[in-house]
């Protein structure tokens, strides 16, 4: 239980070596991928955590090289919180930047392609923003966290 088969700094290397490549994979998943969680989406984190765990533990089961994971894994989110807040460049990295969906009722196909989502998926988001028709928003947005965001236009427009 307290006896480490590894030192104490493979743990903390392994930890920030798959953060980053976890935190690489996210970005470049897209949006759609940590906005809006499926059961499709759910199924891919849970097993993308467990193949990572053997790969940050190598091998080693003891409570204190747990901790040390654990710690090293809260500890690079947090400072990496704090750099995406004090440098907006790199907060632009790590979160991304919103982006228009529809613009004056025309719907951004390309972003749609890109973002992966179905004309399914933009019509629940248009529900959910209180409208039914593309025509009926002056502006719709994926926001960083991957929601969609919905403006309507006002009456008589």
């Amino acid at each position: 239980m307290w006896q480490m088969s590894v030192p104490w700094w493979e743990f903390v290397l392994r930890g920030v070596v798959v953060y980053l490549f976890l935190l690489v994979f996210m970005r470049l998943s897209g949006k759609r991928q940590t906005g809006q969680y499926e059961p499709f989406d759910l199924i891919l984190l849970l097993i993308l955590s467990n193949a990572v765990q053997n790969s940050m533990n190598a091998g080693d089961n003891s409570l204190v090289g747990g901790l040390i994971s654990a710690s090293t894994l809260m500890l690079l989110h947090v400072a990496l919180a704090r750099l995406a807040f004090h440098f907006p460049r790199i907060g632009r990295w790590v979160d991304g930047k919103a982006q228009v969906l529809i613009h004056q009722g025309e719907l951004n196909q390309a972003l749609m392609r890109k973002e992966l989502l179905t004309r399914d998926d933009v019509e629940a988001a248009l529900r959910a923003g209180g409208c039914l028709h593309a025509h009926e928003v002056e502006r719709a947005t994926i926001e960083t966290n991957g929601q969609i965001t919905v403006v309507l236009r006002r009456r008589g427009d």
